[in-house]
């Protein structure tokens, strides 16, 4: 049984990788409002905002085999209508949080013979998309940090891999499937014809974490319906 780190455990494709993984492993889950779908006794759940909090009050396990970041955000504006601080909040949610928990973990990571950390990116990172100038610069970002951390980390044994999705059944996306029409609409854009689902994501992350990709590094996998690599 590995230990597993799951940060943004209370909701969408974190919630969704906490209750896959904790089936066989063990998993710290941090999140800034607990959901009773953590109520397992392999989940050892901490309320804390990450970007304020202080990690050091969490007791992790010594050795930590999977690190998954999964907090974001969905700020849709015109250009001219983002503020700076829009842009410095995504930044700090998608990119920062994730360089804080990585550089707190990072020892632990290296305990075992190998481990892997898992971030998310969006199809808007490699797809230009109106209105997602802000989210597709922090997810492009994150993207950057994934390839070169796994440089970076490759001589410790360290996978790191990032997951895209195009839009998934989360709170996140709840404004833009808000109604049937809505929620119609947004499937028929996907070569697939429907949304993503957290749980879709969540299987991708655990294969990520798991001995089965042990030979995958510096990846980033768009598991978007096919928006981001097939036209209707």
């Amino acid at each position: 049984m590995k230990n597993m780190v799951i940060i943004g455990c209370g909701s969408g494709i974190g919630l969704a990788a906490a209750k896959i993984l904790s089936e066989n492993h063990k998993v710290t889950g941090i999140s800034r409002t607990f959901n009773p779908e953590l109520q397992h006794e392999n989940i050892e759940f901490h309320e804390m905002d990450i970007l304020t909090g202080n990690l050091d009050d969490i007791a992790f396990p010594e050795s930590i085999d999977g690190l998954v970041y999964a907090p974001g955000s969905i700020n849709l504006k015109p250009f001219n209508r983002l503020t700076e601080g829009d842009f410095r909040n995504d930044f700090e949610i998608n990119v920062l949080g994730a360089v804080k928990c990585i550089q707190k973990l990072l020892p632990n990571l290296k305990k075992p013979e190998s481990s892997s950390i898992v971030l998310y990116s969006s199809v808007a990172a490699k797809l230009g998309m109106p209105f997602h100038a802000s989210v597709a610069t922090s997810k492009s970002a994150v993207e950057g940090l994934v390839r070169s951390l796994a440089a970076e980390f490759s001589a410790q044994k360290i996978r790191v891999n990032a997951i895209a999705p195009s839009l998934t059944d989360t709170s996140l996306a709840s404004q833009l499937l808000s109604t049937p029409e809505k929620r119609e609409a947004s499937g028929k854009r996907h070569p697939i014809q429907r949304i993503g689902s957290p749980a879709e994501m969540a299987e991708m992350t655990a294969f990520l974490l798991s001995d089965k990709a042990s030979w995958i590094t510096g990846q980033i996998f768009g598991i978007d319906g096919g928006m981001g690599s097939v036209k209707l």
